[in-house]
């Protein structure tokens, strides 16, 4: 055990014996039911009930196949004297959901965390995969800090094309381009679409899911290794099972979120996410998954420890490789140990496994050199995400430097407005429109509110008749998200948002804008005055339809620069169990 940490004295009264203990009425009303299922009486007797948090859905391709990893998990539960219950929970696909999955990020952690308090479980494995899932369940566990643990389902294999190293995500915008360009013609799209997702998994580019994994691991609330392994590899299940024995441990010493999420943790994760150019994502789930411990976790934060952190992991969209030659050449143990050799790594800082983080990374080594980069070759100098401020960002933007072109990082051009994602979508293909490459192009109400719930089409596709130049890349401003398996000069939620009267909502076509990355500005060149006489007759767009969740999304989110998260889930609420009404 690290020495920050004490274990709780064993044996105890765990939180599921206010349901299955003793022989009140009560008690025999909750163990009777569940005995329907077969289970013999001892079963009841005091040890921890372990609450399998599954995330599968046959409309969550990505965590498609957790059912069966699910019962690696519930074998190492049984093998450590625990009673494992395997609990279904909201699973928000990226896939699949409208408008965003991001605005049922929320809601999914509202319901993990309502399961968690008002069920008989005494300890959760968070099976997470698809991205919104880990940042939705961890959020949930913090919520009610019961002991908890992830394990994800794993990175997709590698898909090939032609003999090309294609990455999902990356290559999809990459060809949907070519096409626009003439360069790639449908057909040939709809052959590398079958080559593109060839097994189970998420995402096999260090997109959101696999960032969000490497979030977990690097904040200590999963087993070391555990964010590379491959969907379909061996190990992938063995990684489940020992996680399954580690939850009953846990348990047992009540080691909780709160004892693992502390500040040196989020430290960790923020320089972690610089050395593997990791999704900006990461950003809005990391600032919520702090509100939820009482972190005060900024975007300040972001910038200060992210900035001097060199790009070492070399996976596309930033570089040439995939998940599964990250996992081959030692996954995410192996930049830890860069990071603390650098002195960037808080080494006592707690895991899951009740060691620190430097005990478990310290004799790793390195297989691929060219898969994860010596720290004197980087992939980029200044990795992390670049946090500008400004007259256009007055509550912070961020950019992703590893996925932007260096020529670009400093550039003044003429803004194309978009004022929505509609208006976009009508006017990109014109081959009227009035756009060269030297453009800023600007996309408005895509924010949490203005979208609802802020898509991912921050990294809007290029006009037809620019890219038929060659040019693959141009500074485009918004308030949305961009996809962690996407790249370019993208500036990113940009807040207040448009919805909310930032002076993103004023910009007009004409506009001069100026990105300056190194010194973290961007800049409206408008004089002041006009900046506040056209926001004083700015007027709010009609609400879209109300009711519902929607209404209350609309009504609670916060911005982007404090994570998105409801107003009023901020902060632990603990794991009292409620009044029995039976």
């Amino acid at each position: 055990m690290s020495k920050s940490f004490t274990p709780a004295p064993w044996p105890r009264k765990l939180r599921s014996q206010h349901w299955y203990g003793g022989n009140s009425r009560d008690t025999i009303y909750h163990r009777g039911w569940l005995k329907n299922q077969g289970y013999p009486h001892d079963i009841f007797d005091g040890r921890p009930v372990i609450g399998i948090l599954n995330t599968w859905s046959d409309l969550t391709p990505c965590n498609g196949h957790l059912r069966d990893l699910a019962e690696k998990v519930k074998a190492g539960v049984w093998e450590a004297g625990g009673f494992p219950v395997e609990v279904p929970v909201f699973s928000a696909s990226e896939n699949t959901y409208r408008p965003t999955a991001m605005m049922y990020r929320n809601l999914a952690a509202m319901a993990v965390e309502e399961a968690m308090r008002g069920q008989p479980i005494d300890g959760a494995v968070l099976m997470v995969g698809c991205d919104k899932t880990t940042p939705s369940l961890l959020m949930g566990a913090a919520s009610t800090d019961i002991p908890s643990i992830v394990v994800t389902g794993g990175p997709m294999l590698n898909g090939w094309f032609r003999g090309e190293r294609i990455g999902s995500g990356t290559h999809l915008w990459k060809f949907s381009e070519a096409v626009k360009a003439g360069e790639m013609t449908q057909e040939e799209f709809l052959e590398a679409e079958a080559a593109m997702s060839r097994s189970s998994g998420t995402c096999n580019t260090m997109g959101t899911a696999s960032t969000m994994a490497s979030m977990a691991e690097a904040l200590g609330m999963a087993l070391s290794g555990n964010a590379a392994i491959p969907a379909v590899d061996s190990r992938r299940r063995v990684m489940a099972q020992l996680t399954g024995r580690r939850i009953v441990q846990m348990v047992k010493d009540d080691l909780k979120p709160s004892d693992i999420l502390t500040r040196e943790a989020f430290e960790n994760a923020i320089r972690t996410n610089g050395a593997i150019g990791g999704s900006t994502n990461a950003v809005i789930h990391l600032l919520a998954l702090a509100g939820r411990v009482g972190v005060d976790l900024t975007l300040d934060d972001w910038d200060r420890l992210g900035r001097d952190v060199p790009t070492i992991v070399n996976l596309m969209p930033s570089g040439q490789y995939l998940m599964e030659e990250f996992f081959y050449a030692g996954g995410l143990p192996v930049v830890l140990k860069r990071l603390g050799e650098a002195g960037l790594l808080h080494q006592e800082a707690l895991t899951v496994s009740g060691r620190s983080v430097w005990d478990e990374v310290k004799d790793v080594r390195n297989w691929n050199e060219e898969v994860i980069l010596p720290a004197e070759h980087p992939l980029t100098d200044q990795g992390g995400i670049a946090v500008l401020r400004g007259n256009l960002a007055p509550d912070g933007a961020v950019l992703k430097p590893s996925a932007a072109s260096p020529h670009l990082m400093r550039h003044r051009g003429r803004a194309v407005v978009f004022e929505d994602i509609d208006d976009y979508k009508a006017r990109i293909n014109d081959e009227a429109l009035d756009i060269d490459e030297t453009c800023v192009m600007v996309l408005k109400m895509c924010g949490p509110r203005g979208y609802p719930g802020m898509a991912e089409v921050g990294n809007m596709g290029l006009p037809p008749k620019v890219l038929r130049k060659g040019i693959t890349d141009m500074v485009r401003i918004s308030d949305a998200r961009m996809s962690g398996t996407a790249y370019g000069t993208v500036v990113l939620h940009v807040s207040p948002e448009a919805a909310r009267g930032g002076p993103l909502a004023i910009v007009r076509n004409g506009d001069m804008i100026e990105l300056d990355v190194p010194n973290r500005r961007l800049h409206l060149d408008v004089p002041q005055e006009e900046i506040e006489r056209r926001l004083a007759v700015w007027q709010s767009p009609a609400p879209h339809p109300q009711g519902g969740y929607a209404q209350l999304f609309h009504e609670h989110v916060g911005g982007a620069d404090t994570g998105a998260d409801f107003d009023f889930l901020r902060g632990c609420r603990g794991r009292e169990v409620g009044k029995d009404s039976h």
